[in-house]
């Protein structure tokens, strides 16, 4: 029992250190996605971003993608907000559940397209495009696969997949962040720079999601274990 204590102690600590570390990191996140898309609410074809894409900006398909994709994408982060919270989960399930459609269908049917089109355009020659579509196709398949989970009774998958989803959801911040610091401390050109970037913007996050979610499996099954010690001894 003391054992069992113990693991019960541990998995407190890891949410309590976890938690504040994530939600912290989606608070910056939102304010730097809000500046993000107050940018670009004008239209003007060379603030932020768009200046640095004006061989493409009078392409159409990629003028719609972009736009689409900058505000469409900002929904998904506020999903955040909502769907790994354990209390709107027990207390307003409804809410969980319709906000959990609209990141889904955010993503699947607008978000996954848009994005293909901006990686086909992107910056950074091969290495940066290579990058935006791998992150673009693992966005899919772990939002598709989290949705298959659910609908099979899987609920653990249904949440390891949904946290490897936003994971990539928020590769949007972390890609600034990664640009912002790496600026600061380094003289890489920019093309170099956003090679790098486009990687470090969403492999950190899926290896700190697994990490996360090993150690809570892990924690998991042996206090599964000990309980089930207890009961038979």
């Amino acid at each position: 029992m003391a054992v069992t204590k113990e693991l019960g102690v541990k998995n407190r600590l890891l949410k309590l250190v976890w938690l504040p570390i994530a939600y912290l990191g989606l608070s910056i996140g939102l304010i730097l996605i809000i500046r993000l898309v107050i940018t670009y609410l004008n239209l003007k074809p060379n603030v932020g971003f768009l200046s640095f894409k004006q061989d493409y900006i009078s392409i159409p398909i990629w003028k719609v993608s972009f736009y689409i994709h900058v505000f469409s994408s900002s929904l998904c982060l506020l999903a955040g907000l909502t769907q790994f919270s354990e209390t709107i989960l027990k207390d307003f399930a409804k809410v969980h559940k319709w906000v959990g459609k609209i990141y889904v269908y955010n993503i699947l049917v607008i978000n996954f397209p848009t994005g293909m089109v901006l990686a086909f355009y992107a910056n950074g020659l091969w290495p940066t495009k290579l990058a935006f579509v791998i992150l673009d196709l693992l966005w899919f398949w772990f939002t598709l696969k989290s949705i298959l989970d659910i609908k099979s009774g899987n609920i653990q998958g249904h949440k390891n997949n949904m946290m490897r989803s936003f994971a990539l959801t928020f590769s949007a911040v972390t890609l600034r962040i990664w640009n912002e610091v790496l600026s600061a401390i380094t003289n890489i050109d920019p093309l170099s720079l956003y090679q790098i970037n486009s990687w470090l913007g969403f492999l950190p996050n899926l290896i700190v999601v697994e990490l996360y979610m090993r150690l809570s499996s892990a924690s998991n099954r042996k206090k599964t274990g000990i309980y089930k010690k207890d009961i038979l001894y």
